[in-house]
């Protein structure tokens, strides 16, 4: 794709309702607009435009619906007290779509183009951003394939879609702590798989899982999928525990998502001088700690949720309680000032925010 491609704007001619703070739910509602990009092996990425949300017309022999060749970024843009819309470190996610658009033979996007897609998107449906504390605006990147052919082959037609949801807290606990029960029977990836990756499958390979956890159970605690005993990560974050003053990440192996807010909280804790160590961690190891009193906290980390403490871990029919079930101190901090510098209500001291432009719609096109 050619960087100075215009994105066409097309305005809707009517917006839809906002849902009230008090009634949003994760990934139920959708602005007014959504970003669409294709592309062929003979143009390449071309038609960049923003058009109103609507469904989309897709052969049934598009490939993705036979062979899941598809990914996606989560990200979101926050309100500032000023009114300005501001992003995340969202080049890291356009950089982890490309790795995974390699694993999934998924041709790369312009990442920087990509980001003023972003921008321009959020900028048009700022007016969706939730004012109301702990409130912002769900980003979905993603990319499908869609050349209508049964055989199996990496897809030569696709689709990159950008789609904006206004979203309350994930879980509804909030930064209070969950549940989490550590899986033993199903595996959600390996090594060599795609696990790295940020694609459908992934997920949908998770589903079972948390479906059978017992009453209660936020998440599913993923192990190893070759010795069953190393803790790799959550279904929707990465996991952190502070055993005896040192706070212990599983190292990334190829079947570990590198989350941003990952990264981000790796980079706050050398910060502060926090002892920090990515490494193989197993289960049987954080029981002992649990044992001994040196498990002081537990904490998942990701976009939807920043950071969410664990206060309890289930595992082989034992209840292991973290902290007596309360929120830990470095949790706290961590989701204090990942959230104070995405709301823009403390210093950025590593330049993780990007600031969104307002786009005037009086300036724009409306479609019929």
């Amino acid at each position: 794709m050619k960087e100075e491609q215009a994105i066409r704007i097309d305005l809707c001619s009517a917006g839809k309702e906002k849902p009230q703070p008090d009634q949003l739910e994760f990934g139920r509602s959708f602005t007014d607009h959504m970003f669409l990009m294709d592309y062929t092996d003979d143009k390449g990425w071309h038609d960049p435009r923003i058009v109103p949300y609507e469904p989309l017309t897709v052969d049934p022999s598009a490939m993705v619906f036979h062979y899941g060749q598809s990914v996606f970024e989560g990200m979101k843009a926050y309100l500032t007290s000023d009114g300005d819309a501001q992003l995340f470190r969202p080049q890291r996610n356009f950089k982890r779509m490309n790795h995974s658009n390699s694993r999934l033979c998924i041709p790369a996007i312009d990442e920087s183009f990509a980001l003023e897609a972003v921008k321009q998107l959020v900028g048009l449906d700022k007016d969706w951003i939730p004012k109301a504390e702990g409130t912002s605006l769900y980003i979905r990147p993603f990319i499908i394939s869609t050349e209508a052919y049964l055989g199996v082959a990496p897809s030569r037609h696709y689709k990159f879609i950008i789609i904006l949801s206004p979203v309350g807290a994930y879980y509804k606990e909030g930064i209070n702590p969950v549940k989490i029960a550590v899986e033993n029977e199903y595996v959600r990836t390996v090594t060599g798989g795609t696990g790295e990756a940020k694609t459908g499958g992934n997920y949908a390979a998770s589903l079972k899982a948390q479906e059978v956890a017992e009453e209660g159970i936020a998440q599913v605690l993923w192990l190893d999928g070759v010795e069953r005993k190393y803790i790799e990560e959550v279904g929707s974050m990465n996991v952190f525990f502070k055993i005896d003053g040192t706070v212990v990440t599983p190292a990334l192996n190829g079947s570990i998502l590198e989350g941003v807010t990952r990264n981000s909280v790796i980079q706050l804790l050398e910060h502060w001088n926090v002892p920090i160590e990515e490494r193989k961690i197993s289960m049987e190891e954080v029981k002992q700690a649990h044992k001994t009193g040196k498990l002081e906290e537990a904490f998942g980390a990701g976009t939807a949720a920043v950071i969410s403490p664990i206060g309890q871990l289930v595992w082989e029919h034992e209840h292991l309680d973290i902290n007596g079930g309360q929120t830990g101190a470095v949790a706290k901090r961590l989701y204090d000032t990942l959230t104070g510098i995405q709301y823009g209500k403390i210093q950025d001291p590593f330049d993780w925010v990007e600031k969104v432009e307002n786009v005037r719609q009086s300036s724009l096109k409306a479609s019929g």
